[in-house]
């Protein structure tokens, strides 16, 4: 009691000295009941060394007034309470998947593009040419020395030594702190041209539009939080070995059984890193005389398992079915190569949210395409579990299809957990031959405590908790019982797709926010608004971008290599600063360089409003507006940004 009566005096305080600065507030600033007060979420709030008011990004700008408490550090998940910013993520059912489509920009951007690159070459090969005879020391590792080979090779290297150095201050920024809606990046400078960074001792709060954080979970206090400090006193913050060996904690197992409940699968099994889990598992599933039909822009951790498999490999156009089913028609029709025997299984796998390109797999025609030619289904919903669908179970809920009827659901819990590695989920009979079979329980640490509890916690907020009719084991389930907010269910009466508190924890602190679900429904919702306020809000402004309205990744097309830097050091040094991630070669085609936005439910609806109009400004800047169709001015698309959410279909 004296903690939060001491909380809710020091925001009065807070409450007075903004309105010095900002005035008597005229409205109330968005709120959100996404966590509990605790005692580090006071000494995070109300911590106003060198913290600037105006800029909304510690505080709102719009201070709460006196009959309202936010319950979550501004800087790590913005307040917005405003019900109308919200939206359910979910396909319209009778009409057909489309992505938007992909505009080419006019000949003239192209072809400054490709000189861009033919210059930064040619010089490149210039100074390596003059470096190379009269500052021969520089270039000591990239020749042979001393009787030994260049350990570095001079052609593999001529990229990163050449290309990306020159724009090396737009990546691996330090930062510190918590990634969530904000983070503070460690400033640094360059006395020789990117080759080294010196940091200067300063730090700056910026807006984070970079991070993977699509349901806002990377939070530092509440009740996530509380669970995993809970989790560090009980087992401490290693595992100690492999899943094979004495590395099977009960976590392991209780982590797994939520998994599978949580998807709608048979079983579960969880792996200590994500791209270990598709470049493991997969040689596990194929092997030679197996063919795995892959899409083009598949990550690299899908090729890599395919490559280890010693599978065969086909590749098809990205999310072209016409072009899949011709060569299911090619492959089965022909077997294998010169044998022409038929094919042990044949694996399609695809992505369910296309990273880089914000699109969906069409999951519906992918289905009868399987009904009909009878392959086995490899969805790989990193990006998707979490951030799509009504109840946020990932593309086979936005689509409406059931769980059971793909073959492998293959997900990570970086992206919308807060956590760290991944999992795959499927029938039982197959996931029991996998944890043999993969590599990733054999030899790879298992998942430690901390990971694993956060990955409870997060997925039973988004599920709602069912709670026993009998007697609650822990405290804090009978402090919950109790209470009117969280009514007691029977154990046989569980909801579909609720945790039971029974497979959780007993010493796991639960939140009333996170029994009844509405935590989870409010992040859920929330992502979906900001999902479709950007997407549809930049192609309105002009800008070319590709993916598909509902998707958390939002990629704008720059094409120009020296366009990147630009716009990340003009994102970085605004007033109120945001952090961006740039893309380019060998990550994307050559001249599609991009930036990336990573929403999160996290950002306020004037977060996005601080981003459209820094789009706006640096757009017209770099003559990135290449995008055909009517514009609407910045001002207007804000200001009818509910309304451009709810179209059914922008035009």
């Amino acid at each position: 009691m004296s903690t939060a009566a001491s909380y809710l005096s020091a925001v009065s305080e807070a409450d007075a000295r903004a309105r010095k600065h900002g005035g008597t507030p005229a409205s109330t600033p968005a709120l959100s009941m996404s966590s509990s007060i605790t005692s580090s979420s006071e000494d995070t709030v109300l911590d106003e060394s060198n913290v600037d008011f105006t800029d909304g990004l510690s505080y709102p700008r719009v201070p709460p007034t006196s009959d309202q408490v936010f319950t979550t550090v501004h800087s790590e998940f913005g307040h917005c309470a405003n019900e109308q910013y919200r939206y359910t993520s979910q396909h319209r059912k009778g009409t057909p998947y489309k992505s938007i489509p992909e505009q080419d920009p006019p000949y003239y951007i192209l072809l400054t593009t490709y000189i861009s690159y033919i210059l930064v070459i040619c010089l490149g090969h210039l100074r390596d040419f003059v470096g190379k005879r009269f500052r021969a020391a520089n270039y000591r590792h990239l020749l042979p020395w001393n009787g030994y080979a260049a350990l570095n090779s001079d052609f593999d290297s001529f990229y990163t030594r050449r290309l990306k150095l020159r724009i090396d201050d737009c990546f691996s920024h330090p930062v510190t702190g918590v990634p969530g809606r904000t983070i503070v990046l460690l400033d640094r400078y360059s006395p020789d041209y990117n080759k080294t960074m010196v940091p200067t001792g300063t730090r700056t709060r910026a807006l984070n539009i970079s991070s993977y954080n699509y349901l806002g979970f990377a939070q530092g206090s509440g009740p996530c939080a509380d669970a995993v400090e809970a989790s560090i006193h009980k087992y401490g913050v290693a595992a100690g070995g492999t899943r094979l060996e004495g590395g099977t904690l009960d976590l392991h197992q209780q982590t797994e059984a939520l998994v599978a409940r949580f998807l709608g699968t048979e079983d579960a099994l969880v792996s200590s890193m994500g791209f270990a889990t598709n470049s493991t598992i997969i040689p596990a599933l194929v092997s030679k005389g197996c063919l795995v039909i892959s899409d083009e822009l598949n990550h690299a951790s899908i090729r890599f398992g395919v490559r280890l498999s010693g599978a065969n490999v086909r590749m098809f156009k990205h999310n072209d079915m016409k072009a899949l089913e011709d060569l299911l028609r090619e492959v089965i029709s022909q077997g294998q190569p010169k044998t022409h025997r038929p094919w042990k299984k044949i694996l399609l796998i695809v992505e369910g949210l296309f990273s880089m390109e914000g699109t969906m797999a069409n999951l519906p025609v992918i289905m009868e395409l399987k009904k009909k030619y009878k392959f086995y289904l490899f969805v790989d919903e990193a990006h998707s579990v979490g951030a799509l669908g009504p109840r946020g179970r990932g593309v086979t809920d936005y689509f409406g299809i059931d769980p059971r009827s793909v073959d492998i659901l293959m997900g990570t819990f970086t992206k919308s957990f807060g956590a760290a590695g991944g999992y795959i989920a499927g029938s039982k009979t197959i996931i029991d031959r996998l944890r043999i079979q993969g590599h990733s329980g054999t030899y790879a640490e298992a998942m430690t405590p901390p990971v694993l509890t956060q990955v409870i916690a997060s997925m039973a907020s988004i599920m709602g908790i069912t709670l026993p009719a009998e007697k609650p084991s822990s405290p804090s389930l009978a402090l919950l019982r109790s209470s009117d907010a969280a009514p007691s269910i029977p154990e046989s009466e569980v909801i579909p797709g609720t945790a039971p508190a029974t497979a959780l924890p007993s010493w796991m602190p639960l939140a009333p926010a996170m029994v009844d679900g509405s935590d989870g429904r409010t992040r859920l919702r929330r992502l979906a608004f900001n999902t479709r306020y950007l997407n549809r809000g930049l192609r309105k402004l002009g800008f070319i971008t590709y993916g598909c309205d509902d998707s958390p990744v939002v990629p704008l097309l720059l094409f120009n290599p020296g366009k990147m830097a630009v716009f990340s050091r003009l994102m970085r040094t605004r007033a109120v600063p945001i952090v961006v991630v740039v893309v380019a070669y060998p990550a994307t085609p050559l001249v599609t360089s991009r930036v990336r936005f990573c929403l999160s439910s996290a950002h306020t609806k004037e977060d996005i409003d601080t981003i459209l109009r820094a789009c706006d400004e640096i757009g017209d800047l770099l003559d990135l507006k290449q995008a055909s169709g009517e514009r609407w001015p910045v001002e207007e698309i804000i200001s009818r940004a509910v309304e451009i959410v709810q179209m059914p279909e922008m035009p």
